[in-house]
């Protein structure tokens, strides 16, 4: 998917098209959240959008948090800068197919996730992203509250 995301960012523009390249390792990534939401049934039909705007925001939670695969800067507040701007692409094009349980879905996982690295609990950052495609791809419900948890704290 990577080479989907930098053909979007590079037609995107500005910073963000010229930051952006292919990973160093020249691997495509595993499968992750994107694919997994892309492939639920809330997605059918826009199974490549889904894809494509869950990857914008993931780049974008990378780039606040020391990770990112195809953007790369050695400017931390322009990298949080950048991040915000492909939270709000991946969103505004969620809202655009209409999806707005996945939109609010979404601002929770930003939310969730900015509190597990402010609280240094990157597995649990991991653990809302993986909850979070599943609400997506399949609709919200116990799964996610679950996974969202701290480790060793009631549901």
């Amino acid at each position: 998917m990577s080479d989907v995301l930098l053909t979007a960012l590079r037609a995107e523009g500005g910073t963000l098209a010229a930051l952006a390249r292919r990973p160093a390792d020249g691997r495509a990534p595993e499968p992750g959240a994107p694919q997994k939401a892309a492939s639920g049934p809330r997605a059918a039909g826009h199974e490549a959008e889904y894809e494509l705007l869950l990857e914008m925001i993931l780049e974008g939670s990378r780039l606040h948090y020391g990770s990112p695969r195809v953007v790369h800067t050695d400017d931390s507040d322009l990298a949080l800068l950048l991040g915000d701007k492909l939270y709000a692409l991946g969103l505004a094009r969620l809202a655009a197919l209409g999806d707005l349980d996945a939109v609010t879905e979404l601002a929770n996982v930003i939310s969730l996730v900015a509190q597990a690295h402010a609280e240094g609990d990157p597995e649990r950052a991991a653990a809302v992203w993986d909850a979070a495609a599943v609400a997506i791809g399949w609709g919200n419900g116990d799964a996610y509250d679950a996974r969202a948890q701290r480790p060793g704290e009631p549901s």
